[in-house]
């Protein structure tokens, strides 16, 4: 018997604009100990079913119809006194974002208390002692002390660990985890899974994982669903899924990932984004966006058709009679294995692979921020986010900054564009000391290197037009003095990057988020820059859209000879789009090299330990996840000596004492650590 089964589930939102069937007929079973995966680009109706489930749907939203049987019981004919019974206690949910689901005023013991209060007969010292085991058991070291701590002096990835806390705490018999490792660094998710994997093990938990990440589908989950504009389109066995995918929407999805073997092809996009659900769909709803639609898909929804042995796909390509005859007519109908999509359209040779000019040399650049304390807010310490990094980037190539949140990328990359001043070291733009220049003189250079940042909501103004927000830079810099002159580059790099010129007149808030990521490379592009510094500009995209976004960036630097700082913690991406890699650390850059150097034969720790944890699909190229014990010390206090040691399970007693001096392995291969001094 299944320990949840969910039949012909319906829920809709009301809109300005009607209904909006966001859920529309899913079901689907998981047993006991049992992963099912759900996949999918983000508003197709993953986290919707699972608020369905948990009857926590927002106040437009209602259920329209079907059954979530928890243990043979029906949750949604249970009154709602008793479905707050079963949350919690039978069903749990790890909410995406951690931030905001705790609540900022309650120290992390009173909030555990609470569910321990609401759902066991614990009290008093026998729930914090429980409260303890909590803590312990999901990673968080010093947990008796942690506990009377407040969410806010918690990192990312120990809040995160606090949510299981407190999902686990009922001791449900299933748990929900909408996309749990969303925000946080390779080696935070590496441990957050691996505490998920061992406690549902102990506990014989059935989960369902909300992701669109396919390699966490690959580590964890037992069968696999993928979804689609509302409605379930495959469903079947994690190993036969990711042998053999089978609905063409799923196929794409393989086709995008930026893995190392398309490093010389560009990645396959799906077109347009998905339909509106407030309206009556006819036929197949991949139908304006599928390669293999034809006239059948248009008129007539598919049904489920069986595709191989625990394989189930929603596609008329699989009807064994019209599937049949389609096939005779020379479309492709379905994949031997995950790389038969793999095939995108080559890239001009070089690829810009081959070095230019030199263009950019950084040396033992420093930023330290004052810590001031008192009446008189005197200067008590420093914050050292950037403590002495060197680097240098060509024309027409890509340097990739890689390491953990709080490590400095990001305060790197403004100083080298003087947007944060440094407090000391040298940083050459084609020859010319910028942190010497004038304000004048830098301005003059300021057309040459543009950023684009990790959140283009945030960093669009919400008031402006699209066309006002990139002609803004062509003004301000003079590179295009005349109104009808700023209009023509305007729609020319709309076009460029993909979008349409009459979308000039809108506003930020109506493009997804794929287009407005568009916009903030068009706006960078409008002042005809030589270099540009990414801030993690796809960390927040489905896998399609950000397939579009390195595809845009790849053809810019091959037509443009663009030199680009990739700021990322995406390995993937890195192993895809760069040729130089620096993994940073603390402030400091530990180890560079090529990407086959550095990525092909890491030699510091702390680079073994980034790239065991990336999620493979591959069984064959997965590595042993070396866990690192704790978090990132803070760059206020950081260890004498290597700043890795703490947490480096090779340390020796030199390691203590004072930093490495850098090693050269190669002509470009170099290190930080005693182990190759």
């Amino acid at each position: 018997m299944s320990l949840l089964r969910v039949e012909s589930l319906r829920t809709s939102l009301e809109g300005a604009s009607g209904a909006v069937r966001a859920v529309d007929d899913v079901s689907f079973e998981i047993a006991a100990g049992e992963t099912f995966a759900l996949l999918g680009e983000s508003g197709c109706g993953k986290s919707m079913t699972a608020l369905s489930m948990m009857r926590l749907l927002p106040d437009a939203g209602s259920i329209a119809g079907g059954r979530v049987m928890l243990n043979g019981r029906d949750l949604l004919a249970l009154p709602e006194a008793e479905m707050r019974t079963v949350r919690g206690r039978e069903m749990a949910m790890i909410f995406q974002e951690p931030a905001t689901s705790l609540n900022p005023v309650l120290t992390v013991g009173r909030q555990i208390g609470e569910v321990l209060a609401r759902h066991t007969p614990l009290r008093g010292a026998a729930a914090r002692r429980r409260s303890v085991e909590l803590i312990e058991a999901v990673g968080i070291p010093d947990a008796a002390r942690r506990l009377d701590e407040f969410p806010f002096q918690f990192s990312g990835g120990m809040k995160q660990r606090v949510m299981i806390a407190m999902a686990l705490a009922g001791d449900p018999a299933l748990l929900i985890a909408d996309e749990p490792t969303t925000a946080l660094d390779v080696t935070i998710q590496a441990q957050v899974l691996e505490q998920l994997g061992a406690l549902q093990r102990s506990r014989g938990m059935g989960m369902l994982l909300i992701t669109h990440d396919l390699g966490i589908v690959a580590q964890l989950a037992q069968r696999v669903g993928v979804m689609y504009a509302g409605e379930l389109v495959e469903v079947a066995a994690q190993e036969v899924f990711f042998a053999a995918p089978r609905h063409p929407y799923a196929q794409k999805l393989f086709a995008a990932l930026p893995l190392p073997e398309r490093r010389g092809r560009a990645l396959e996009t799906i077109p347009g984004s998905v339909p509106l659900l407030n309206r009556p769909f006819a036929g197949c709803r991949f139908v304006e966006r599928c390669a293999q639609a034809w006239p059948r898909c248009r008129e007539e929804p598919p049904a489920w058709h069986a595709a191989a042995a625990g394989q189930a796909v929603r596609c008329h390509l699989y009807d064994r009679a019209s599937g049949l005859r389609h096939r005779e007519s020379g479309v492709p109908v379905q994949a031997s294995d995950t790389r038969c999509c793999a095939a995108g359209p080559s890239l001009p040779v070089g690829s810009g692979q081959e070095a230019g000019a030199a263009l950019l040399e950084v040396s033992d650049l420093r930023v330290h921020f004052p810590i001031r304390r008192g009446v008189l807010r005197r200067t008590v310490g420093q914050v050292r986010a950037v403590d002495g990094v060197s680097l240098g980037l060509t024309s027409g190539r890509t340097l990739a900054l890689v390491g953990e949140s709080g490590c400095g990328k990001t305060t790197a990359g403004k100083a080298i564009l003087q947007l944060i001043e440094p407090t000391a070291g040298s940083v050459r733009y084609r020859g010319n000391e910028l942190t010497a220049l004038s304000a004048a003189r830098l301005r003059a250079l300021r057309g040459e290197m543009q950023i684009v940042f990790q959140d283009p909501y945030a960093s669009l103004d919400p008031r402006m037009r699209v066309g006002d927000i990139i002609e803004e830079g062509m003004a301000a810099l003079g590179t295009a003095a005349a109104t009808a002159q700023r209009e023509r580059r305007t729609a020319e790099l709309l076009e460029r990057v993909g979008l349409s010129a009459d979308m000039r007149g809108r506003y930020p808030h109506e493009f997804s988020g794929g287009q407005r990521q568009r916009i903030a490379i068009a706006r960078a592009l409008a002042v005809a820059p030589r270099l540009l510094v990414c801030d993690e500009p796809t960390s927040a995209l489905d896998v399609s859209v950000q397939a579009q976004i390195l595809n845009l960036l790849k053809e810019l630097q091959i037509s443009l000879g663009l030199a680009y700082l990739f700021i990322t913690h995406n390995i993937a991406v890195v192993e895809y789009l760069a040729q130089a890699v620096a993994v940073m650390y603390l402030g400091r850059i530990v180890e560079r090299g090529s990407v086959e150097e550095v990525l092909g034969s890491p030699q510091h720790p702390y680079t073994q330990a980034l790239l065991s944890a990336v999620p493979r699909l591959d069984a064959a190229q997965r590595r042993e996840v070396i866990v690192l014990g704790g978090d990132m010390p803070s760059p206020a206090r950081p260890p004498a000596g290597c700043h890795f040691h703490p947490r480096c399970p090779r340390a020796m007693p030199q390691c203590a004492a004072r930093y490495p001096d850098e090693t050269l392995l190669g002509a470009t291969h170099a290190v930080r650590c005693f182990l190759h001094g």
